[in-house]
């Protein structure tokens, strides 16, 4: 299902007459240098195609011949068509030590054997083409070769392995691998001799991909793939070898990895990145949940950090005026994807339509819906709960399989997977605050854990519940009324209670609570009779419903999550009536 739908997807981009979905046979490739010749191959001058800066910096992208599969030590024999890296055009061996240098230089000349090959036999096949003789001409001349070694940006070319490099001919604006006649190559020269079967995507006789082609994914090896089948490796069934255990003819092979890499590409609206797995996305016809789900999930664009919060409450907007209704029966597609060796490995998949994942990522960010400050995001990002419950705010310190576990749970509308309540408490205790986001996560994540139960309890409000008599909850707000108390009476100090004993009030209140009301009693001593009976009054508030029988000795993790929330609303409330007090 999941190479039939990505199928249908290429179909879909290659009617859309304003799509850039390469045609079969091509893809989108970016080539950082160009060789400059004139017409009779003459070298000119080495063109850097590359833009911007720093990681922003981009090589230009141009519409050539599919790059070819090749793997194992026969590899060599493979060149791409006009195109491909510096060992296949110029013969320069990849960068390595002394002892590897006669193997590199050995490798380099039979890439660049096969790459001048490929030239010659398409300079037979089109005498009259002037761009491809003079590529052949620049080869007829070893001089060449020696004159770029030469040129000012040779060595930057070279700096680093695998750098593709392709031709173009002074005056004009194309290279050489987008010529018509290199383009329409695309084919081998027959195909009577490719086997025949039934293709498992169309369910059409036609002639079999024996290699499909590489996917390229953010972490993975080039030329990993997501179908193949190495060499009697084992996995052979009933003789079959390679493409023919699993049958896609050419155009359906052509047409899936051209979705697929056009899906993963970085200019891609419809994909998110999230640790190691690539989640990209994608529906039958153009829907408004296809082109919002990017920034629902995605980090939030430096130029524009706000962007993500105005596209997710736009489209929760047009959920809730039931503006997407046609949408809805739309079939839509999530699938997980993380390099894994020479095959990819798929993380997830799920298929349904618009109108069941929207009405999930609704739910989400409901779930996630807690009082704030003024200035604080109002919905947040995947990546913005991630990074909030990672060391340092870096995706990199999360455990594994946490963004790809906290992902399939939206989709699903699932309950969150524990690791995430577990990293938001040790964040919690180590940085000794409770953010909005952190207070939603754990809010959200209790929520969505008791929901299906058969006796589920009280849901935890957005903010502050007088009615919430849950022990764990009372005692977080007493911390917070604590922590106000002393504030009040010690403006600017340098530290509260919540840096000294947050930790343990959190897990084992009977421990702290005991000296921490014996010292508010100090504080209240300095205010004025009116603001010390207000805060008395507070606090016996609170107290009057704590159990008769004493603090709990310990807190459960859930526990511990509800002391959070309990004093992340309380202190919301506190400085909230401080504020209107201000202003009146």
């Amino acid at each position: 299902m999941i190479l039939q739908a990505l199928y249908e997807y290429y179909q879909r981009k290659a009617a859309d007459p304003e799509s850039t979905i390469a045609p079969r046979g091509l893809e989108w490739k970016e080539i950082p240098y160009l060789i400059l010749i004139d017409k009779k191959g003459k070298f000119l001058e080495l063109q850097d195609t590359t833009e911007g800066v720093g990681k922003q910096k981009r090589a230009k992208k141009y519409l050539v011949v599919k790059s070819k599969g090749r793997t194992g030590s026969n590899s060599w024999q493979t060149a791409n068509v006009f195109w491909d890296h510096f060992g296949y055009v110029l013969a320069q061996p990849k960068n390595t030590d002394d002892k590897g240098m006669p193997k590199a230089l050995d490798d380099a000349a039979k890439q660049h054997k096969s790459f001048v090959q490929e030239v010659r036999r398409l300079a037979e096949i089109h005498p009259s083409n002037e761009d491809i003789q003079a590529v052949a001409g620049f080869y007829d001349n070893p001089e060449n070769l020696q004159h770029i070694k030469t040129d000012p940006l040779w060595e930057e070319c070279i700096k680093k392995d695998g750098t593709n490099i392709s031709f173009k001919i002074a005056g004009q604006n194309t290279i050489v691998a987008e010529n018509p006649d290199v383009t329409s190559s695309t084919e081998d020269c027959s195909e009577k001799d490719e086997p025949i079967g039934i293709c498992l995507i169309t369910g059409k006789k036609a002639p079999i991909a024996i290699l499909n082609s590489a996917i390229t994914i953010p972490g993975g090896k080039s030329g990993a793939k997501l179908v193949g089948f190495q060499k009697k490796s084992g996995y052979d069934s009933y003789y079959k070898e390679q493409g023919m255990n699993a049958p896609i003819s050419k155009e359906a092979e052509a047409a899936y990895t051209t979705a697929l890499n056009t899906l993963l590409g970085k200019d891609s609206s419809n994909k998110y990145h999230l640790h190691d797995t690539s989640v990209v996305f994608w529906s039958q016809k153009p829907t408004k949940l296809e082109q919002c789900v990017s920034f629902m999930f995605a980090p939030p664009s430096k130029d524009n950090p706000d962007k993500n919060t105005e596209v997710i409450r736009d489209f929760l907007q047009s959920l809730s005026s039931g503006v997407l209704n046609d949408e809805d029966e739309t079939p839509f597609y999530i699938l997980g994807l993380a390099p894994n060796a020479a095959r990819i490995s798929i993380r997830f998949w799920r298929q349904g339509t618009v109108g069941e994942f929207a009405s999930h990522i609704r739910q989400h960010f409901k779930d996630l819906e807690i009082i704030k400050s003024k200035n604080q995001r109002v919905y947040f990002s995947l990546f913005n709960l991630l990074t909030q419950v990672a060391s340092l705010n870096k995706m990199e310190n999360l455990p594994p399989s946490l963004a790809s576990d906290l992902s399939q749970s939206i989709w699903d509308n699932q309950p969150y997977p524990t690791t995430l309540q577990m990293q938001c408490l040790i964040r919690i205790k180590a940085d000794r605050n409770i953010t909005s986001i952190r207070a939603a996560i754990l809010k959200a994540y209790l929520n969505r854990k008791f929901r299906n139960h058969n006796n589920p309890p009280k849901e935890i409000q957005m903010a502050l519940d007088l009615e919430n008599k849950n022990q764990a909850y009372l005692c977080g707000r007493l911390f917070a009324i604590l922590e106000k108390i002393q504030s009040d009476a010690i403006p600017g100090a340098n530290s509260t209670i919540k840096e000294r004993y947050y930790g343990a009030a959190s897990t084992t209140p009977t421990t702290v609570f005991g000296r921490l009301l014996s010292l508010s009693r100090h504080h209240l001593a300095k205010f004025d009779t009116g603001k010390s009976v207000y805060y008395e009054k507070l606090l016996q508030s609170v107290i009057t419903d704590l159990d008769s029988n004493g603090l709990p000795k310990y807190l459960s993790m859930d526990d511990q999550s509800r002391f959070a929330i309990g004093y992340y609303h309380q202190r919301e409330d506190l400085y909230k009536t401080t504020t209107d007090k201000e202003k009146n």
